[in-house]
């Protein structure tokens, strides 16, 4: 009976079991996804005042109504996304986070997590550690993110910042650089929200963080 007692008044004052993720990578992690949804539909918009390609976005998906509209929506979204984005990346490379979550990255690692994950194999037991495709993606991602702000401030200011658009190779091929970013975006959005259905114990983790 003591035994037991003592059991139980061990278990009553332990320590809670820490969060996977912080509070303020939840934080950053929501503002970022309502930022990018807002810059993505207002861009398709903006896009479709001049396509680049064959195809224009159905007015059911874009923002703005017009492209003085979707102008006005997407550099109100610019400015949090940037932000937002700054934050994330001081934090985590303050805190160590990128160090201990995103690296090492290992070609024999994604090949391998990859065909777990194509054959259903791969284990999702433990939240708080990612796999090798999670880290390639998660550190592309960021990359990416990084390209897409920097062609589209050369398209926004193409005379003030004009060594920023020489960079891009020009303001057409920027305009280029930045769809392909925006599909990128796009692409891991729909890994990220499929994977998140697929294992339901990850999307409860980023909202309350256990």
């Amino acid at each position: 009976m003591t035994s037991l007692a003592v059991s139980d008044h061990q278990a009553e004052t332990a320590a809670p079991a820490k969060a996977i993720q912080p509070v303020w990578v939840r934080m950053v992690h929501w503002i970022n996804a309502f930022a990018m949804i807002l810059m993505i539909m207002s861009g398709w918009q903006i896009y479709n005042a001049s396509p680049l390609f064959g195809f224009t976005f159905s007015r059911s998906i874009t923002l703005g109504g017009w492209l003085g509209g979707a102008l006005l929506w997407h550099f109100a979204a610019m400015w949090l996304l940037m932000v937002n984005g700054l934050v994330y990346l001081a934090l985590g490379f303050a805190t160590g986070r990128f160090r201990k979550k995103l690296l090492p990255i290992t070609p024999g690692g994604v090949i391998a997590d990859t065909k777990a994950a194509l054959t259903f194999k791969l284990s999702h037991d433990d939240l708080s550690k990612y796999n090798s495709v999670q880290k390639l993606l998660y550190a592309g991602i960021i990359i990416v993110g990084v390209v897409i702000v920097l062609s589209g401030l050369s398209m926004w200011k193409p005379v003030q910042l004009h060594w920023l658009v020489s960079l891009f190779g020009g303001y057409d091929f920027a305009r280029y650089i930045h769809f392909t970013c925006m599909a990128l975006i796009v692409a891991f959005l729909v890994i990220h929200v499929a994977l998140a259905l697929l294992v339901p114990k990850s999307l409860r983790a980023m909202i309350i963080g256990r």
